[in-house]
């Protein structure tokens, strides 16, 4: 009796992710080598004015990233591993520790497409291999061409979108503009804090608003005179963007009275109920939604997301350090409400709304629709899949909806949202997802085998669809 020989893929080769010849082909013919718009991400324009070298692969690949600070924490490292004092080495090897164990996580496929773009490095990183990963890639650091910009240049970035506070002097952007570099690297408008009335550091935040307006906020009406000059400010720097994090979309009630009592409340330190909040929410975020339209910039809404969950350890070690998850609230009446009084009045902007909770794809995907008027190709997107999920699964779903209730030719594409300049490999990583979509589409026979022209669709998501919908 014959034994019957199995055939197992290689683990991440040339073809990962691509089940098929066809989307092969699309991904290495038409996707592979389209440049990289990053048109959101959080990485730190210092580091780009800079030109930062990274001393070590812990400050490059670790530094900052609560993606994996979450696992690790999981998997029983110690917080000191993490975010403590240990050596960088040290740090190395716990994540080194936890790797194998991200089995079916994204981690592990980053990770791994990581140590290979950046490093040339095809080993399966493990305590075994932890010591000669570290110092080959610590070796390759010292290159002269492996500083931020060499990283930009090496992955084809083309555009760095950045998040920026409207109290930011942007001295990094302009000094980057100023050097004529290969890349653009531009603002984006994110006027969370002033938005946030119920944050304990609201009037602190207004304190230093104030400072760099160079007068007093002291009522509600000057607090959206100042967030408009410092809009004038960062169009002045080359900002196209503006961008929002909220749990849920607010268009509860435009009062500006109370809005105005409201935030005399918080700025002098008083309890402010949730209702009062929401109604300043709504009637700040509806006078931003005008200032954007008016200046031409493309509006971006990332929704559902539960933040700073652990009190505890959220003291102990700060925002954004890995304790924010997936919200639940209810998005399609408050974003209908508020998108469509921007519309009403003619003073609606190029908007992407980015989901956190897949339950609400397709009420994301629909909303879209309702709100494209023919003037500009995608005026309204579904945004790409963010956050917790940026993975295969959560992606091919986002691609999914859109393709279902809208689209998918206009989609702007993929983002890094990411602190990491390692992360422009999860540009690839969507690019296969794409492409295998696709493919597998057309090899069940449920799209013509017009390779062309399903290439230029390709290379339009990847690219094109983002440089014209954005203006760059």
């Amino acid at each position: 009796m014959k034994t019957k020989t199995i055939h197992i893929k290689p683990f991440l080769n040339d073809q990962f992710l691509l089940e098929n010849k066809i989307a092969q082909q699309l991904y290495h013919d038409f996707a592979k080598h389209q440049p990289i718009i990053d048109y959101h991400s959080h990485i730190v324009p210092k580091d780009v004015a800079q030109d930062r070298r990274f001393e070590n692969v812990t400050q490059l690949w670790l530094e900052n990233d609560s993606t994996k600070w979450r696992a690790m924490r999981t998997y029983g490292i110690d917080e000191k591993y993490l975010t403590g004092n240990a050596s960088d080495y040290a740090k190395f090897e716990k994540w080194a520790e936890t790797t194998p164990f991200t089995i079916r996580n994204p981690l592990y496929h980053w990770n791994h497409l990581e140590l290979k773009r950046f490093f040339d490095i095809h080993e399966l990183l493990s305590p075994r291999t932890s010591e000669k990963i570290y110092n080959k890639a610590n070796i390759q650091l010292q290159s002269p061409n492996f500083s931020a910009r060499g990283i930009l240049e090496k992955m084809n970035v083309e555009v760095v979108g950045t998040t920026d506070d409207p109290v930011d002097s942007l001295e990094y952007h302009k000094q980057v503009k100023a050097e004529n570099c290969d890349f653009k690297m531009v603002p984006t408008f994110r006027p969370d804090n002033a938005i946030h009335i119920e944050n304990e550091r609201f009037s602190k935040y207004v304190e230093k608003l104030s400072d760099v307006v160079d007068f007093s906020i002291t009522n509600f009406d000057l607090l959206l005179e100042a967030l408009k000059l410092r809009a004038d400010y960062f169009q002045d720097h080359g900002c196209l963007m503006a961008d929002h994090g909220l749990e849920q979309c607010y268009a509860y009630n435009i009062d500006y009275k109370t809005a105005n009592k409201v935030f005399g409340k918080a700025f002098n330190s008083e309890v402010v109920d949730s209702s009062e909040a929401l109604i300043y929410k709504s009637t700040l975020l509806y006078e931003l939604g005008k200032v954007y339209a008016e200046k031409k910039w493309v509006m971006q809404l990332h929704l559902g997301a539960r933040r700073n969950n652990n009190t505890r350890l959220g003291r102990l070690l700060g925002a954004d350090s890995g304790f924010d998850s997936i919200g639940d609230l209810p998005q399609a009446e408050q974003l209908s409400r508020f998108l469509n009084k921007l519309d009403s009045e003619d003073q609606l902007p190029k908007t992407i709304i980015y989901n956190l909770n897949a339950r609400d794809n397709d009420v994301i995907a629909t909303m879209t629709g309702n709100f494209n008027d023919g003037s500009v190709k995608g005026k309204v997107q579904f945004g790409s899949g963010w956050w917790f999920n940026d993975q295969k699964d959560g992606i091919e779903k986002q691609l999914n909806s859109l393709s279902n209730q809208g689209l998918l030719s206009c989609f702007v594409g993929m983002l890094s949202d990411s602190r990491s300049f390692m992360s422009y490999a999860r540009h690839e990583y969507f690019r296969r997802i794409l492409c295998n979509l696709i493919g597998k589409d057309v090899h069940n026979g449920e799209l013509p085998a017009d390779i062309n022209f399903l290439g230029s669709v390709i290379k339009d998501i990847c690219y094109n669809n983002a440089k014209s919908y954005f203006d760059f």
